[in-house]
């Protein structure tokens, strides 16, 4: 017989620490934005600071951040980490044991379970530089280590931010996008129909079976009174294709959505970070699509000086830069993917902080003016917003500025798209998108 001998279990102080709460408290972190084409890179004053937000030094530092706001540091932790002192030298260096320990513990919980993973090992230190101290080779190796967001984690973060969202505008549920219009199939919304090559056999036996019986005028087998159950045989219904009934069911739509991300330089100059919370939109977008509406679809274009399309998966790690708007080839990118979409509803969700500064020239040379609003780029720019109102695209466009030029071009932009505007901020900026993505779907938009 086996014998099993067990150990008393000593918990780790990161046992108790729940990473999903964690990596909610990190999110801003996590996807925090920063400039593209070097550190802290700016087309007019070059490269300044060293933007080590990737590095696993940062985390550590955001992690401890996050466990103290949160309450969940000893009175004791927290007094060595303000730099004060519990009396006793030997139990400040076991604190400081414990906490750089607690780190490297919840780090690796994180690595684990696949929300993180970890590239450029650390390299070996020289012979003449010092190992430990503020300029050795520890601090420096843990600043050359990178960490990444697994799809695991970018999934989570989307679906917390799409609670979030949720919470704060009074909705606990959500669905599919009904429309007025029927159609059949798995669940019964409506009276039934007779059946029509195409429709799901969804079929509604009670009604089959009475329009048989109707149709033979009595009982089954043309009996006028119903047989003895002791000595008949059992009836036999003949069925044929004018009896079928099927089932109806609200007919649901499904909608392709081009959600148009400015990145140029401004969404995240003047003290403001603005392109982080729009990320964070995307991805409660994509959550959502992809758990409540299968039959959606959702693409991303970034749109600055140029315009390219970036998978979904990518979005967490987009960066602002270049420098400029170029909102109608913006426009024409996001047409032309939504055209690929055989879709009952096409949408443009365009999120900018600025007037449109740039334009590609048909020989491909950029053309850019970003003082005011040059008449050749507005041309070029309303053009692609005619075009796609012509081939049925709606255009909804979140303003995060409020100057008066920026306004009466937003207006214009809607009154031919006959979309709409919504002057927001960034922190009502997600409760203005998901409002108005689950109001549209309650419609058939043709």
């Amino acid at each position: 017989m086996r014998v099993w001998t067990y150990g008393k279990y000593i918990p780790q102080l990161a046992d108790a620490v729940n990473l999903q709460d964690l990596l909610d408290k990190l999110s801003d972190f996590l996807l925090q934005s920063g400039f593209a084409g070097g550190p802290m890179s700016h087309p007019y004053w070059g490269e300044f600071g060293d933007d080590d937000s990737q590095s696993m030094d940062a985390l550590k530092e955001a992690i401890l951040q996050a466990l103290m706001d949160s309450g969940q540091l000893t009175p004791d932790m927290l007094q060595v980490l303000r730099g004060e002192s519990t009396g006793d030298p030997q139990r400040d260096a076991e604190i400081k044991q414990q906490l750089a320990e607690l780190l490297d513990q919840i780090v690796q919980r994180l690595i684990e379970e696949g929300y993180l993973n970890v590239q450029d090992a650390p390299q070996m230190p020289q012979g003449h530089q010092s190992m430990f101290g503020p300029g050795g080779q520890a601090h420096s190796a843990a600043k050359q280590v990178e960490f990444n967001l697994t799809d695991k984690a970018v999934d989570f973060l989307g679906y917390r931010a799409l609670r979030h969202l949720l919470g704060s505008i009074g909705k606990s549920s959500f669905g599919s996008h009904d429309t007025s219009h029927l159609a059949t199939g798995v669940e019964a919304e409506a009276a039934s129909k007779e059946y029509e090559f195409g429709d799901t056999m969804n079929l509604d036996v009670p009604g089959t079976l009475k329009r048989a019986i109707r149709r033979l005028g009595g009982w089954a087998a043309g009996r006028s009174e119903p047989p003895n159950r002791s000595t008949a045989e059992p009836p036999f219904i003949d069925l044929d294709y004018p009896d079928l009934m099927v089932h109806q069911s609200e007919y649901r739509s499904s909608a392709a959505t081009v959600l148009m991300l400015d990145c140029s330089h401004s969404m995240i100059l003047y003290g403001e970070d603005r392109f982080t919370p729009a990320k964070k939109v995307a991805l409660a977008l994509t959550h959502l699509i992809r758990t409540q509406f299968p039959g959606d679809s959702l693409r991303v274009v970034l749109f600055h000086d140029s315009a390219e399309e970036i998978p979904l998966g990518k979005l967490a790690h987009a960066q602002v830069g270049p420098y400029h708007t170029n909102t109608a080839q913006g426009l024409k990118l996001a047409r032309r993917l939504l055209m690929a979409q055989k879709k009952d509803m096409r949408q443009i969700i365009m999120i900018t902080d600025g007037k449109p500064s740039a334009l590609t020239l048909p020989d491909g040379r950029v053309y850019v003016n970003s003082m005011g609003l040059d008449p050749r780029i507005l041309k070029e720019t309303y053009r692609e917003v005619s075009a796609c109102r012509k081939n049925g695209i709606m255009i909804n466009t979140f303003m995060l500025a409020r100057e008066r030029s920026l306004v009466e071009f937003v207006k214009r932009v809607c009154e031919i798209s006959r979309g709409k505007a919504y002057f927001t901020s960034t922190m009502t900026l997600g409760q203005y998108i998901l409002m108005d993505f689950m109001r549209r779907k309650t419609r058939r938009v043709g």
